[in-house]
Order: structure tokens, then sequence, then C-alpha cells
């Protein structure tokens, strides 16, 4: 999980460089990053990362749009996952 989580930053810094941070490949490649650092074991940075995607698919996208909807899930899943870890510490 972690490499795909570096390899998934590094694909985003070429796809903000390129595409522009709105569009939908780049918003893909920020959602992927998020969820692998998250499965790297950082939930607290995951839940971070999708507050800020899912403010951005907000706007581009729309409240009604799936990867919207996907970000808000996911955004829920992490913040989860951050009770759980505090839980065991």
């Amino acid at each position: 999980a972690a490499g795909a989580a570096a390899a998934f930053e590094e694909l985003l810094a070429d796809r903000l460089r390129v595409l522009g941070p709105d569009h939908p490949e780049t918003l893909a490649a920020r959602h992927n990053f998020a969820s692998f650092r998250g499965e790297a074991g950082d939930a607290a940075g995951a839940a971070a990362a999708f507050e800020e995607l899912l403010a951005d698919r907000l706007r581009v996208q729309g409240p009604d749009h799936p990867n919207t909807l996907a970000a808000h899930d996911d955004l829920a899943h992490w913040r989860g996952e951050m009770v759980v870890d505090e839980s065991t510490d």
C-alpha cells in the first residue's frame, strides 16, 4: 500500500502539471492517493485528503455525481478508522 501511495503521489504531480487541478483524471489520482495513504496506515492523512477532495468534487462535479458520493463515503470510512486507531492507542 505504501508503494502504491507513493506511485499515485507521483502520478498526481504529473496530472496537476499537465491536466490541471479540476480535471477528472487529476481528481481520480487524488482519490487513489488518499485511499492508499489510508491503506498504508495513515487514516488521519487519508481523512484529511478526502475532506479536501470532497470539497473540490462538490465544486467541480456537484453533489449528486457518483464520484462525489464515493469521496463522501471514503471520507466517512477513514474518519471511522481514525476512531478505531485512537481507541487502540
